[in-house]
């Protein structure tokens, strides 16, 4: 299998599912994790976080770019995990300029890399702004925008974190000539999760990297003002962000259209035909498969 040279974009530390697509894509055999960058609020802060997750796992080798964000912008959710973590020991490569070394290796890549952003675009506009070329070197698969559907699966479009927290970024992306331009809208990540036995799988498993993304999960859920403590014993909050590492390497369990999209200065991507062309995927085919498919990519 020729494995798809990836770099992964994320907020990682402020909503919990980056930590589940991490995992998931660690796991994944169909990619090639080249680089992980930080993007928005306390990207340092993300980046140790990425650091210990990656050094637990076995996985130190994959590099981490520190991105663009405000120390003050967010609350770091999964800090106390962090607690007695030297980063100074971390055995694998921290870029202070994390838009130099994902450009860096954009340019070096002798093959297309796919560009996975489950955060704002603010570190991909700015690369972007930096070498205009590099959209035409890659995919970009995304997790953003509300089309029909919203949060909770509710009808209507909503303005979609990732992309009313930098509207001028998104634009800019979505206006650039990348050899695939591809979103999972909350239409379609807005209603993952894992309950049930799928779930019990999860929390019990006694490999390394769930047990760190459970001891994550605990960590975050008794922070965040909408869990109770005991939410992490019986399901995953909603996981967003694996649906965007899924569109990765596949499609199939999903149905994909053709939309041009308007962004709107308050962040709603509404459709316009003046607007600029993704393909979303905007409806699941199977839902339940994905369920399983997900279980499996997390379990090694």
């Amino acid at each position: 299998m020729n494995r798809i040279p990836v770099i992964l974009d994320t907020d990682i530390g402020t909503d919990i599912d980056d930590t589940w697509a991490l995992a998931m894509l660690l796991n994944c055999p169909e990619l090639d994790p080249r680089l992980i960058t930080t993007v928005s609020g306390d990207t340092t802060y993300r980046a140790h976080l990425t650091a210990k997750f990656l050094q637990i796992v076995g996985r130190a080798d994959i590099p981490i770019g520190i991105g663009l964000g405000d120390p003050h912008g967010s609350p770091n959710f999964q800090q106390p995990w962090l607690d007695g973590f030297d980063v100074t020991a971390h055995p694998g490569q921290i870029h202070t300029d994390g838009i130099s070394a994902l450009l860096a290796l954009v340019a070096d890549s002798p093959e297309p890399v796919t560009v996975i952003s489950i955060g704002v675009a603010t570190n991909i506009a700015r690369a972007l702004e930096r070498d205009p070329a590099m959209a035409a070197k890659c995919r970009f698969v995304g997790m953003h925008g509300s089309i029909h559907i919203g949060y909770d699966g509710q009808p209507g479009a909503v303005p979609e974190s990732n992309v009313r927290y930098d509207v001028p970024a998104l634009r800019k992306v979505f206006a650039a000539p990348w050899l695939e331009k591809i979103i999972t809208p909350l239409d379609t990540c807005g209603v993952i999760a894992l309950d049930g036995a799928r779930y019990q799988q999860v929390y019990h498993s006694q490999t390394l990297a769930l047990k760190a993304l459970i001891e994550n999960y605990k960590t975050w859920a008794k922070l965040v003002t909408w869990m109770t403590v005991d939410y992490e014993t019986v399901k995953s909050s909603v996981l967003f962000d694996t649906v965007a590492v899924y569109l990765a390497y596949s499609a199939d369990l999903l149905e994909m259209e053709r939309i041009r999209l308007r962004i709107t200065d308050d962040g709603l991507t509404l459709p316009d035909p003046a607007g600029d062309e993704v393909l979303a995927a905007l409806r699941w085919r199977d839902l339940d498969g994905f369920h399983d498919h997900l279980l499996e990519r997390l379990k090694p």
